[in-house]
């Protein structure tokens, strides 16, 4: 593997997901009894873990309709994209086939090359650090109301009691548009493993990541844009903050004031708000919303 990743040219890149939340719960804070995570000014907040553990999922489903259709699509070999975050994972096992096997352990889990990791003991000299993709923390353009309520349950789940009740169980944000920042850092590749095909797999299923983990809870969250800018070179071409901050939706009127739909931040901005000057220095914007 080493040899392809020599050969292969990974450049920076800039990414952004714009995120539509409607009448769900996109992350629970588990310090505020799964309240939507919020910050003290109010504006909502998606944890990057929360999103990556949502990518990892849909990998590791191998009966899935996301990895069957890439792995069909992309001629995937299912032994070279294990997860290593895994539920069940024996701890001693990927720990003996790290000592003695480091290339093997690198070819197998997708998500160590792609993400980096610290599942390792400190001090080995073939642990994983840090990866190629870090997702940035989700914030919401504007302040967020939640809403609670109690639910109710038909068949009781109490002794004594004929129908069960959750109090104040059910906790959402009314609406929010959230804006994540992702990057792409190249330097981490030759580390890591992590190779172009790797990043590939990753683009192709972000735009499913909610659609496909779908819950109770969280049954209408949605990526309105999944933007992927790349340099023109392994360095970087150009200020990421710029073309990020060229790309994030503003609220019409009263920024201070929770939204209430999508209409409030008409009209979300587009490939085209991206400065002339900017766009020469990076290779054609993508919307990966719109390479389903």
């Amino acid at each position: 593997m080493s040899k392809t990743i020599q050969e292969e040219v990974i450049n920076r890149a800039t990414g952004l997901l714009i995120i539509d939340v409607i009448n769900s719960n996109p992350n629970g804070d588990p310090d505020k009894e799964s309240d939507p995570r919020q910050r003290s000014d109010q504006k909502g907040e998606i944890s990057p873990v929360s999103f990556k553990r949502k990518l990892r999922d849909l990998i590791e489903d191998k009966d899935g309709p996301v990895w069957k259709k890439n792995e069909k699509d992309a001629s995937l070999n299912q032994d070279e994209f294990f997860i290593l975050e895994s539920r069940g994972r024996d701890r001693g096992e990927i720990k003996k086939l790290l000592e003695k096997n480091p290339d093997a352990f690198k070819n197998k889990y997708w998500d160590a090359r792609i993400f980096g990791n610290t599942f390792l003991e400190e001090g080995a000299s073939t642990s994983i650090k840090t990866g190629v993709i870090q997702f940035g923390l989700g914030i919401s353009v504007a302040p967020v109301r939640i809403e609670r309520m109690t639910t109710t349950n038909k068949s009781g789940v109490e002794e004594g009691k004929d129908r069960g009740m959750a109090p104040l169980g059910y906790r959402i944000v009314e609406h929010g548009v959230y804006c994540m920042p992702f990057f792409v850092n190249p330097t981490a590749a030759i580390k890591t493993g992590c190779t172009k095909k790797d990043i590939d797999l990753l683009l192709r299923v972000i735009p499913h990541t909610y659609k496909h983990t779908a819950s109770y809870i969280r049954s209408n969250v949605d990526i309105i844009h999944a933007w992927y800018i790349e340099h023109k070179s392994p360095l970087g071409s150009c200020s990421d903050f710029d073309l990020i901050a060229a790309l994030t939706p503003k609220k019409n009127n009263k920024p201070e004031e929770p939204s209430t739909s999508r209409a409030d931040y008409t009209p979300i901005p587009t490939e085209q708000n991206v400065p002339e000057e900017l766009r020469k220095k990076v290779l054609p914007i993508r919307d990966l919303m719109k390479e389903i």
